[in-house]
């Protein structure tokens, strides 16, 4: 009998070929730290948006799939850049006037303009403890500040002054000439205004680790590179955070994939081994264009969660992350649909099915039940034709066709109601177009009110679906795909729509005998 660990082993799924990689670092003796560290980094100088879910929940699924095939401890540090300068005000909050007073600050120096919080960065860091804190992530929250000011990263800062030449070397051959004549990877922090400086070094000090330098008033300073006194360039501190912090693993976005050798090269110089890195691909827009926080395109989380529950965002996310995806409104549906697919699917599957299913990562081996006797898609048609306003106006047809189901009993069915009702106004209806049939489609639709009137087959949904089929063809229609196209666009206003004769059976034989009708009377057209 295959154990978890043997399928495990041997699984294509993405998080188990990932684990299976951090595993092979330490085939020879286990790390001298105890434990396999997982790292996720976050810019706060905005709020946490969909990208930072994504890099949390796929690094976790692959933590869960790494205590599977190891019994070695395992820790994710979620790292927050906050001692990074504020380069410009995001549009999206108050005082602006006082953040622009702030500019070049680190983040954890500037005032929080809503007042709430010691600082900015903290106002953010909040945000973002609270956010992996509502989709239940387990993680250690770590504050670049504190890193710096505590003296943790004292060692790798003291070896940075002391392989000054040696960073710079990896650096400048990445930078164009102009740019390397003014650039150091050690950015002091201003002991009077607090900004951090964007200057040249005329001197590091390799046995007192100081660096020396000109502020922009042209007054001359020596600072210690320890104690929060000057933080390294983002690139250079990427490598020396993981020469630091003996990271195993850090996933990150394409954007960052040609920095890889730099972060590496910098971890390496710094004593430290480089972790695995996992790339994935980025998110587009309606149009195709990569996502992006200023422009504001794309979906946030909270917009997701608008219309439909946490797991199928996970799903989403779990699927193909070497893949650039679509993240558009109507990518929604079929990820919920597909969610609850796979979860009907995992009771009876073997243990290597069930390992490459994507509902064990999103539920860390343990998926729940699925109660959706009825689909996300049919709920969004049903809401079309019912009119209705409220989760409550589909239920008395759910309960026709599904006499067992309740809200209490199928919350998930019952939350998923409430989302295709919300769905269904503000992104169905808006763009519904009818239109009237043709004399051949006006002639099939005819027949089929004439044999849903004296149907005597009950609520069989693949019944239904079998004698729609036969009106096509009798019909002559060909591809037979013309005449249910023709159903949804003279029906429901769409040039898609769900298996008709399950459609008919939720709605009820009567109630789409009158739909048909009331379309074939002109109704629906404006």
């Amino acid at each position: 009998m295959t154990t978890l660990r043997d399928a495990a082993m041997n699984s294509k799924a993405w998080p188990f070929e990932e684990a299976r990689r951090v595993l092979k670092r330490y085939e020879k003796a286990p790390p001298k730290k105890g434990y396999v560290l997982f790292e996720t980094g976050y810019g706060p100088s905005g709020l946490p948006h969909i990208g930072t879910f994504g890099e949390v929940q796929r690094t976790t699924m692959i933590r869960r799939a790494f205590e599977i095939i190891s019994d070695i401890p395992t820790r994710l540090f979620c790292f927050s850049d906050d001692v990074d300068g504020m380069r410009k005000v995001p549009d999206n909050v108050p005082q602006q006037e006082m953040l622009r007073e702030n500019l070049q600050r680190p983040l954890t120096s500037v005032p929080d303009p809503f007042g709430e919080y010691e600082s900015f960065g903290h106002h953010n860091n909040a945000m973002l403890r609270r956010f992996l804190d509502t989709f239940g992530f387990e993680y250690e929250f770590i504050s670049a500040t504190e890193f710096y000011k505590s003296g943790q990263f004292d060692d790798t800062l003291r070896l940075a002054a002391e392989r000054y030449e040696a960073i710079m070397e990896i650096m400048l051959a990445s930078l164009r000439e102009e740019r390397q004549q003014t650039y150091s990877c050690f950015l002091p922090i201003h002991p009077e205004t607090g900004r951090v400086l964007y200057v040249p070094m005329k001197h590091v000090d390799k046995v007192n680790h100081t660096i020396t330098f000109d502020d922009e008033t042209g007054r001359e300073w020596t600072l210690p590179v320890t104690g929060g006194n000057v933080k390294l360039q983002w690139k250079p501190d990427f490598g020396a955070r993981w020469a630091a912090l003996d990271v195993d693993f850090e996933m990150y976005g394409k954007d960052h994939s040609t920095n890889t050798p730099i972060y590496d090269g910098i971890c390496e110089v710094l004593g430290g081994r480089k972790p695995e890195h996992f790339t994935y691909e980025l998110f587009l827009d309606e149009q195709g264009q990569k996502i992006s926080k200023s422009k504001g395109n794309g979906l946030t989380i909270d917009e997701w969660l608008t219309y439909a529950a946490t797991e199928s965002l996970g799903y989403f996310m779990y699927q193909k992350p070497k893949t650039a995806k679509r993240l558009w409104w109507d990518v929604i549906p079929k990820a919920v649909d597909e969610y609850h697919q796979q979860l009907n699917a995992f009771p009876a599957q073997a243990v290597d099915q069930q390992l490459a299913n994507p509902v064990w990562h999103i539920h860390n081996g343990k998926p729940p039940a699925s109660d959706m006797v009825v689909s996300f898609a049919m709920l969004l048609n049903l809401a079309s034709v019912a009119g209705a306003k409220d989760k409550a106006g589909l239920w008395g047809f759910i309960r026709n066709y599904a006499p067992d189901a309740s809200p209490e009993k199928n919350p998930q069915l019952d939350q998923a109601a409430e989302f295709a009702v919300r769905y269904f106004n503000d992104f169905v209806a808006p763009g519904r177009v009818f239109r009237l049939p043709s004399d051949k489609e006006r002639a099939a639709m005819e027949d089929l009110v004439a044999r849903l009137k004296i149907w005597e087959g009950g609520l069989d949904a693949e019944a239904l679906q079998t004698m729609v089929f036969a009106v096509g063809t009798a019909h002559q229609f060909e591809p037979l795909r013309d005449w249910f196209t023709a159903l949804y666009e003279v029906l429901l206003g769409a040039s898609q729509g769900p298996r008709f004769g399950g459609f008919i059976a939720l709605y009820g034989v009567g109630e789409t005998v009158t739909l048909i009708e009331r379309a074939l009377a002109g109704e629906f057209v404006a």
